[in-house]
């Protein structure tokens, strides 16, 4: 069983590596412990993962939200899920986050550490993933200096105890599998400064869509398929062929109602035709990163790999 200091730091989510006691761990005289951090859970359950057959009942530990228990008649890791009932009556079938490994291979971590990565959009944010056949999303985040670093978010009440990330030490990076989580869901990450001070919620730098002002708060997306260039713009696009760039601000181009901003594909049947009529060969936008201010026209970024959800959802620049 838990000592009641790691109770309590896991219960106030200063814990520096929940992975260590939660999730099921062998211990040294051979028994399975299974421990799991659940608020608002009522009863929690232990599954079989690929027949669903009952394994054992997790017991809430006392004035806390920790659920613990040894595995009987078992000596080896298993799969396993967790039924949880929860205090509004409802239940729900989870896959475990502290059931799985580091996510991050060291090469990645080193390259990112260097500032040589070539592609860090790739390891770092919220990336949907499988994980044997379990959907989720991996979340990672470069806070060296962080002493705990959770993601929050609609999956699990903006709880910051709930997903507390793994310290990839050396690296300055964290990281976590959450199952469950899907495209659309919004985030982010909640950290205790160096001092241990709790700082407010950040966003995500390397999110890929963002939700609407005035919420701040990052949403999971997946990367786009690469598209080839077609022939005619490659052509257009060569060192030698001549250019005149049309300047424009995206939300005020013959803007509408007040509020109202158009969408890309408004934007795509109108803007082009316009600029190419007046002799324009190309069109330079100004910032549509997602930024909180409309006044700052852009320059003041929440995160470059978010499109702004002012124009739509980031499909809609693919097609513009």
């Amino acid at each position: 069983m838990l000592d009641n200091a790691t109770l309590k730091a896991l219960m106030a989510a200063r814990h520096a590596d929940p992975f260590a006691v939660l999730g099921l761990h062998g211990m040294a005289d051979g028994r399975l412990w299974l421990r799991a951090l659940l608020p608002s859970a009522n009863t929690v359950e232990v599954l079989l993962a690929d027949s669903g057959d009952f394994v054992a009942e997790l017991q809430r530990r006392e004035n806390s939200d920790v659920f613990e228990a040894r595995i009987p008649r078992r000596r080896k890791l298993f799969a396993y899920r967790l039924r949880v009932r929860w205090q509004d009556g409802s239940c729900s079938e989870l896959d475990d986050a502290y059931a799985y490994g580091p996510q991050l291979c060291d090469t990645d971590l080193q390259q990112l550490q260097q500032g040589l990565h070539p592609e860090p959009y790739r390891i770092l944010g919220a990336l949907p993933t499988q994980v044997g056949t379990v959907s989720g999303v991996r979340f990672a985040v470069w806070a060296p200096n962080a002493l705990r670093v959770s993601v929050i978010g609609t999956f699990n009440q903006w709880d910051g105890r709930r997903h507390a990330m793994r310290l990839r030490h050396s690296y300055g990076v964290w990281e976590i599998f959450i199952p469950q989580v899907a495209e659309g869901d919004l985030y982010k990450f909640e950290l205790l400064d160096a001092q241990g001070a709790l700082l407010p919620a950040k966003s995500d730098p390397y999110a890929r869509a963002a939700e609407l002002r005035p919420g701040t708060a990052s949403r999971v997306a997946k990367l786009p398929e690469p598209r080839p260039l077609p022939a005619a713009r490659i052509v257009a696009n060569r060192r030698d062929a001549p250019i005149s760039v049309y300047e424009v601000h995206a939300a005020s181009w013959r803007a509408g109602s007040e509020g109202h901003f158009p969408d890309w594909r408004e934007l795509a049947e109108r803007l082009p035709t316009y600029v190419a009529g007046l002799g324009f060969t190309h069109i330079e936008l100004m910032p549509i990163s997602e930024f909180p201010f409309d006044g700052s026209w852009g320059y003041q970024t929440l995160g470059l790999y978010a499109p702004s959800a002012r124009f739509g959802p980031p499909e809609g620049l693919r097609h513009f």
